[in-house]
């Protein structure tokens, strides 16, 4: 078995400076493509003048996917689904426009909606997006005077989220690929990281991109192949060869992991893979990069002393050959039992106190707003959708990116308002200066999740710094106003999530090491190679979430570290399943390793 690697420590300056950097495939061009769909939404939004075109530009930003059927699907369903609530919150307008105190209970009460939606259903990615501008648009309501200017800026409310979904609708089936396209890429970045391992097994960079990688899982690839069956383009037979292919490409990649650990163990005892191996996989990922997938695949020699490379060319010949099997029938035959809720929505109180916590940060908020009488800083009102976050964990190690984020975006627009702002003659430069500014935020969106936050951060201070009125601003005053009232809203938001019913990411390391566990297990009882490859990318995906909650453990207070008894022992737990997963994939091993999972099995329950 090869030796378990440590976890690795939060993350420093240098390895975030590393994440921003890195030329992850596929990156720059998902990145020119948000940074595309925001400027066209500005673009729109100064043709139709829509008041605070800054909110729109940031929801574009939030709300676009990598290719365009899941853009095309997502702007549809935004818009639909926020044309119902428009009509809900007429009623509610008629009901509070001369109630002060009607208004601040509807807030309320929409709030504690969204957050609970974003924190018990499907809904999270959007909730939060729809909860900011529902509620900007009662706030912009209790600002004016009479019912007609308030009906106006309910249908601008509207055209907040209508203008990017129209974006995302129009626009995205002309500039983004298809899903197929993005699936092949994947397949191919598996298997030519496959050979990058087995050619360098001592290369620490590519083993640390390999891990990361597998910690992916499938799910993002079986994504991908459920659009391009939406897409109805394609026949059926090249989808079927490319489901084969996805949970053979982890398994590949984690194999060669495993043969890159045994190689550095072992120094010069061990067996270099063979030349021929690493250009067949070579070979076929430059066949899926191309948009195909191969065929008639040959199994190259491989010495009999290396067990991870033999089990490695023993799934290629079926690399994308469809195996019919009991076990994928019964999957089939099996209904879904996922539904719109999380099963414990109901059940589970911490979905009601995440709620209870964000409406407490967006009122503390709107109620500084209207003490201070200082309609620049109602970014803080805003600010409070974007940063809630469930644990102090999540809230302190992304407490940085938030603040690093919102800073660059304000310097972005401050300094892009003394210098650049005076020279521009026409709408094209305007435009220009936006695109710059939404490709830095994208670029950085669309890296690691570790600081996707703040690349977010960045777009929401550069629009709103720079975005006001029509056309180019040389208003320092809003700029400086808005960062304040940023800043104040994370402020807000961390005090009250830190202080009121504070959820420790350590109280749910066990389950996720559990389910983990659950995963590897079937991963052993499988009954066909295929099921067997898609559970250990489960147990992937499992150990994922682990890792990141016990990265998130590890910086919250002192106090609450103290009684973390058991984090050592998490973390060496779960190096020893990410070992245990690889060496099950090989059957030479597979019986050790299942005598030390049933071990760890006593140990967590």
């Amino acid at each position: 078995m090869a030796k378990p690697a440590t976890n690795k420590p939060p993350l420093t300056a240098a390895r975030l400076w590393q994440l921003v950097t890195e030329r992850a495939p596929g990156r720059g061009g998902n990145a020119l493509r948000v940074a595309a769909a925001c400027t066209t939404t500005v673009l729109v939004g100064e043709i139709w003048q829509v008041p605070d075109i800054a909110v729109p530009a940031l929801v574009t930003m939030a709300l676009w996917q990598k290719d365009r059927v899941t853009n095309v699907l997502a702007g549809l369903a935004v818009n639909i689904l926020f044309g119902v609530i428009i009509l809900m919150m007429f009623g509610l307008m008629h009901l509070t426009l001369d109630h002060p105190m009607g208004l601040v209970i509807a807030t309320a009460v929409l709030s504690f909606g969204f957050f609970f939606l974003g924190s018990a259903s499907k809904l999270k990615p959007v909730a939060y997006m729809l909860g900011l501008v529902v509620v900007y648009a009662m706030i912009a309501i209790g600002n004016v005077p009479f019912g007609e200017l308030a009906t106006r800026a309910l249908l601008y409310a509207d055209l907040f989220i209508l203008v990017p979904g129209a974006v995302m609708v129009c626009l995205a089936p002309f500039i983004c690929p298809s899903p197929k396209t993005i699936l092949t890429r994947t397949l191919a970045h598996h298997l030519r990281l496959s050979a990058a391992l087995l050619r360098n097994p001592k290369d620490e960079q590519t083993r640390d991109q390999a891990e990361a990688l597998l910690r992916d899982g499938t799910k993002g690839m079986m994504m991908s192949l459920k659009m391009a069956g939406l897409e109805k383009l394609w026949r059926k037979q090249d989808l079927a060869s490319l489901k084969q292919a996805i949970p053979r490409s982890v398994g590949v990649l984690a194999l060669a992991h495993a043969a890159a650990c045994e190689a550095t163990d072992a120094s010069d005892t061990y067996p270099h893979a063979p030349e021929a191996l690493i250009e067949t996989l070579l070979e076929m990922a430059d066949i899926f990069q191309s948009g195909g997938y191969p065929t008639d695949i040959g199994q190259p020699p491989v010495p009999y002393t290396s067990p991870a490379l033999a089990q490695i060319a023993a799934l290629l010949p079926d690399f994308t050959k469809p195996i019919e099997d009991e076990s994928s029938e019964k999957a089939k035959s099996k209904p879904s039992s996922s539904g719109f809720f999380a099963p414990d929505a109901w059940t589970n109180p911490e979905h009601v106190r995440f709620a209870v916590k964000g409406t407490a940060a967006v009122m503390l908020s709107y109620f500084i707003f209207k003490i201070l009488n200082w309609d620049g800083i109602h970014t803080c009102i805003i600010t409070c959708f974007i940063v809630a976050l469930p644990t102090m964990g999540e809230m302190i190690s992304k407490l940085t990116l938030r603040i690093s984020g919102a800073l660059v975006g304000g310097a972005l627009g401050i300094l892009s308002i003394i210098f650049v702002m005076p020279h521009l003659t026409n709408i094209a430069a305007f435009l220009a200066l936006i695109f710059a500014g939404s490709l830095l935020a994208a670029w950085v969106k669309s890296g690691d999740e570790r600081i996707a936050y703040a690349g977010f951060q960045i777009g929401l201070a550069f629009f709103l710094s720079d975005l006001k009125g029509y056309g180019p601003t040389s208003d320092m005053t809003t700029a400086r106003d808005r960062i304040i009232g940023i800043l104040l809203g994370n402020f807000i938001t961390y005090a009250v999530f830190t202080s009121f019913w504070p959820s420790s990411a350590y109280d749910k390391i066990r389950d996720k090491v559990s389910a983990a566990l659950k995963a590897l297990q079937a991963q052993f009882n499988a009954s066909s190679v295929q099921d067997e490859l898609q559970q250990a990318a489960a147990v992937q995906s499992a150990l994922a979430q682990a890792e990141r909650m016990m990265e998130f453990a590890s910086v919250e207070p002192i106090h609450l570290r103290a009684n973390m008894d058991e984090l050592a022992s998490y973390q060496a737990i779960t190096s020893q399943i990410s070992c245990l997963t690889e060496d099950g994939l090989i059957p030479a091993r597979r019986p050790a390793a299942s005598a030390l999972l049933a071990s760890l099995d006593k140990v967590v329950s």
